[in-house]
């Protein structure tokens, strides 16, 4: 393996420690105020500002706006994907609301097991717009045990009264919510040609569902809008860590590839978010070896699903 690619993979683990890092200072955020609506609203549009500024100097930005109003008005793009960003404000709202209460590590596992579910069914029906796909006993037999793998992750605090059952299910939820809105993603990126217009859209969109629900719940009085603490200052960083894993997601997949870059940004974001929780953790949170266990199964069943797709597309492709 040249140096290049040994840089590139340690680059990808980087970003999955980033996003367990994403999480935390969200989920802190959401902790401190008590609102996690309102706390994703600040990480969505504190990202959005980011990416807008960046989006004003940099012209292949524009041009790929330019690409999807054309798609889109020639009905080659259907509309309805242009709200992939609506899910990922859904995605950032769950998260903001259950890290305090399970940690960083279960809610990694718990949301990678419902991606991996949820892969099975975008690509059956074909959502990600390249046509419906076969799906492999083995690709359901890595979800099967990735799901497992959540259970075994907090079979030790099963009867315990500091963990929330419903917020275990509600990760395996948000991980299908992110794996539906990948696969719309994906539809939008083959108009626009540029993954930062894509993500741009996302966030534009992500923070308008973001404002509208959190109007609605303070018209509603079920919930309040609640000043910003001073600090810490690390919780307000979830919006520039989510820009940088786009800007890394969006170079190192094109010298990586999709498998390889989601091994080692899977392994990263794992190893990463049991650190945390080792040297960080949320109130209540424990790691035990049960937890271990589930993390290093929720790998090999990444891996058994991963290498089985890519091995996929490859007959796919001699044919």
């Amino acid at each position: 393996m040249s140096t290049k690619n040994q840089r590139l993979d340690f680059l990808a683990a980087i970003s999955g420690v980033m996003i367990a890092l994403q999480a935390r200072a969200n989920g802190e955020l959401s902790h401190l105020i008590g609102n996690g609506v309102e706390a994703a609203l600040v990480s969505f549009g504190s990202g959005l500002i980011i990416i807008s500024i960046i989006a004003l100097f940099t012209p292949s930005i524009k041009e790929g706006a330019r690409n999807l109003r054309g798609a889109v008005a020639r009905k080659e793009l259907p509309k309805w994907t242009l709200f992939a960003g609506a899910l990922g404000g859904s995605f950032v709202a769950v998260q903001t609301h259950i890290v305090p209460l399970i940690g960083v590590a279960i809610y990694s596992v718990a949301s990678i097991a419902g991606q991996t579910a949820a892969s099975l069914v975008v690509d059956r029906i074909g959502l990600t717009g390249g046509g419906k796909k076969h799906i492999t006993p083995r690709r359901i037999a890595a979800a099967f045990f990735t799901v497992f793998a959540v259970f075994i992750s907090v079979y030790d605090r099963i009867d315990a009264r500091n963990l929330s059952l419903i917020a275990v299910f509600m990760g395996c939820f948000a991980g299908a919510i992110v794996g539906v809105q990948r696969a719309m993603n994906g539809q939008i990126n083959e108009y626009s040609h540029q993954s930062f217009t894509t993500s741009l859209l996302n966030f534009i969109m992500g923070t308008t569902f973001l404002v509208i629900f959190l109007a609605i719940l303070v018209l509603i009085n079920s919930e309040d809008l609640v000043p910003l603490p001073a600090g810490p200052w690390w919780i307000y960083t979830g919006g520039v860590i989510g820009v940088i894993y786009i800007a890394f997601t969006s170079t190192i997949v094109q010298h990586l590839g999709v498998l390889t870059f989601t091994l080692f940004s899977v392994g990263g974001q794992l190893v990463g978010s049991l650190l945390i929780d080792l040297y960080s953790p949320t109130d209540g949170v424990q790691v035990s070896m049960y937890l271990v266990t589930g993390i290093a199964m929720t790998y090999v069943g990444v891996i058994v699903g991963g290498v089985n797709n890519s091995q996929g597309r490859k007959r796919l492709t001699h044919k």
